[in-house]
Formats: structure tokens, sequence, C-alpha cells
């Protein structure tokens, strides 16, 4: 009996050290499409996003292929933070970000607004509405973030809700086995199913 009990111990030492290991993607995807932090960044202003053409370079990562869209970066305030393991995304996702800038980045409006993360999304509820329901909505989101190395897994992991942060990546569309898809909004105006930015991330930092 003790032997058996010691092969679960085993088996499940072994999943949670798989499902916890860094994500580490070699790509030239910098080299190609290069991106830097732009002087005109800011809390106070929308993400800057650049379309990239029409000679896109996917490239092959384990079992999926990643199609780089855009060029991506902000300056936001973390509303919220939630780690990802046991889901498909979690293979390339370990950790969503919900993000605000512009008023939602006002501690004013934030404190009259209770927010939450669950299954992928971003969840807001009030009870008086600081600002207008449509300003909530363009000026937050819930960001997935698949980190190009080991080192920028390590940075996010360490970012916590109420951080400024400084970022800067790739929308992404990615393929999987079976027909299954994954494709970042490409736009901050859409709500709802599909809404979430998909991206590949370079860099982070607190400010």
């Amino acid at each position: 009996m003790w032997k058996i009990l010691l092969i679960i111990v085993a088996i499940g030492f072994i999943y949670n050290w798989q499902s916890s290991s860094p994500v580490s993607i070699d790509s030239n995807i910098s080299e190609s499409f290069p991106i830097e932090y732009a002087s005109s960044l800011s809390i106070k202003k929308s993400p800057l996003q650049k379309d990239i053409n029409k000679s896109k370079q996917s490239f092959q990562f384990d079992k999926f292929k990643i199609t780089p869209l855009a060029n991506f970066q902000l300056v936001g305030r973390v509303l919220g933070a939630e780690r990802y393991r046991h889901d498909r995304e979690s293979a390339l996702s370990p950790v969503d970000l919900a993000l605000g800038w512009g008023p939602m980045a006002n501690p004013d409006t934030l404190d009259k607004l209770t927010i939450t993360q669950s299954n992928r999304w971003y969840h807001w509820r009030t009870d008086e509405f600081p600002i207008p329901r449509r300003d909530i909505e363009t000026n937050s989101a819930n960001m997935h973030f698949i980190p190009s190395n080991s080192e920028v897994e390590a940075k996010l992991k360490l970012i916590q809700s109420g951080d400024t942060v400084k970022l800067m990546g790739y929308l992404v569309h990615i393929d999987g086995e079976n027909g299954w898809k994954w494709t970042s909004s490409m736009t901050r105006e859409d709500t709802g199913a599909r809404s979430c930015e998909v991206i590949l991330l370079e860099d982070i930092k607190t400010i």
C-alpha cells in the first residue's frame, strides 16, 4: 500500500513541477519586427499599437504556431493579477493581468469599483458609476501574457494588484492542435468574449 502512495506522490510532484516550469520561447520576432518603448507612453493615454505588415512571420513553439499581429506597449495600473496552471492556455500563458489606463488608473475611480478575475475573465461591479460605463470598458482590459523567456516570466509573476507597470510585446494569434485557436483582440473598444489581448511579452517593469 505504501508503495502505491509513494508512486502517487511522485506523480503529483512531477506534474506540479512541469506545470510551473518557465515558458521559454526561442524566436526572432524582435529582430524581424523590432519594438522599443515610445517616449509618448503615459498612464493617461491608451496603449500604443502598430500593426505588423502582411509579411507575418509565424514560428513554432512546442505544439503551437504563433503569429505576431502587432507591436504593443502600454503604461497601466494593475487592477488584478491571476495565475493559471491547469487550463490549455496555461501551457503558454501562466498569468493574466487586468490593466487600466486613463480614468481607469485614477485611484478615486478604482475606489468605487470591485474588481475580480476568474476563468480568464476580468469582472467589475459598482453601486454607483464613478465614470460612464463606456469609459470603464474602453480604458481597461484583461490581458493574457505569454512570457518570451524565463527572465520575463519571473518579472511577470512578481507583478501585483496596485502596481503601475510599463510593458511591451506583440499581439499574437495562436494555432494549436485539433483546430484550437487563440487570437488577440486588436482594439480596446470591444467587450465580452474574444475581447482580451493575447500578448507575447518582451519586457515588463514596475514604475
